[in-house]
């Protein structure tokens, strides 16, 4: 429906039918009861208008079957609404298990990506159409916000911290990408298009990718020229915890509490390596904050990701 207008961009993911039909639902409720009730008040208006200059109107008696429906129905009229929206915002927040999982750097006034197999672009993002994207997101600077009007997804793009967004294409094309958080003096300049390639096409794109070799193989590299191998071994002989089968497991701190190993436990545990120091270990590992770039940061997350399970003694 007038899908070639700002207001109703064409819809190109598999969310974007279900946020389509919650929204007209919404609208059309609203425009329903607009409209009676400004009928209504016309209506009353002529009909119990003063005929006569000196006529006192009658008192009328309150109708408990007109306030019992004024009370119940729009309750569950929000109550559906509520219902609906509830499953449409926790399909949208909880992405499959396996997802094209792409990381995500906003900064004044770019969109930085990176692919795992070490791709990057800058302003413009491919992927395949019919596959599951993940987008792990973060900020050099303030807050941004990924918006993609087609797929009708959002999310903010927070400093310090990683934040999620997944959709699917449906159709291949180039769509729009905005920030939608006010961010600078160019924030309306803070755009990039959405590349969505056949499977065969997108991965003819993909095999021209960095010669520099995949995220976890940057990594790698960076971990040994900061000396990281020196504190975490494999073989658990080092000062530091193995690191191998670490990423999505449960982590006892010293002071008891339970974190999982995610994105931003690793981020943190970087940049400010005394804040969740796990049990058993002393606080000695040196803060990596102004030493690391973002970019660096993502390399370092991907090869822990990387790492399969500690070596069995």
């Amino acid at each position: 429906m007038w899908s070639g207008t700002p207001l109703f961009p064409v819809g190109a993911s598999t969310m974007a039918s279900r946020v389509d039909l919650l929204y007209f639902f919404v609208l059309a409720i609203a425009s329903f009861f607009s409209l009676l009730i400004a009928g209504l008040i016309v209506f009353y208006a002529v009909k119990y208008r003063r005929r006569a200059p000196h006529s006192v109107g009658v008192p009328m008696e309150g109708g408990l079957l007109l306030e019992t429906s004024w009370i119940v129905i729009p309750t569950l009229i929000t109550v559906a609404i509520f219902v609906w929206g509830a499953s449409v915002f926790f399909a949208m927040s909880t992405p499959p298990d396996e997802t094209l999982n792409i990381y995500v750097v906003g900064k004044q006034w770019m969109w930085k990506f990176q692919h795992l197999d070490g791709q990057r672009e800058i302003d413009e993002l491919h992927v395949p159409v019919g596959r599951p994207v993940k987008l792990i997101m973060t900020s050099e600077d303030v807050i941004h916000d990924v918006f993609v009007p087609a797929f009708r997804v959002k999310a903010d793009v927070v400093p310090g911290r990683y934040t999620i967004l997944w959709f699917q294409a449906t159709k291949p094309g180039r769509y729009r990408l905005v920030c939608a958080e006010y961010c600078g003096t160019r924030h309306s300049g803070m755009t990039g298009e959405v590349v969505v390639m056949e499977p065969t096409e997108y991965e003819t794109w993909l095999s021209g990718g960095a010669a520099e070799g995949s995220l976890a193989s940057g990594g790698a590299k960076l971990f040994a020229q900061l000396a990281c191998n020196t504190c975490h071994r494999a073989d658990a002989q080092g000062r530091g915890p193995v690191l191998q089968g670490l990423f999505g497991k449960t982590v006892t701190t010293q002071g008891g509490e339970t974190v999982t190993a995610d994105e931003s436990y690793i981020r943190e545990s970087i940049l400010h390596p005394s804040a969740k120091v796990a049990a058993g270990y002393q606080p000695i590992m040196p803060t990596f904050q102004g030493v690391v770039s973002e970019e660096q940061l993502l390399q370092l997350i991907e090869y822990v990701k990387s790492l399969g399970p500690a070596v069995a003694q």
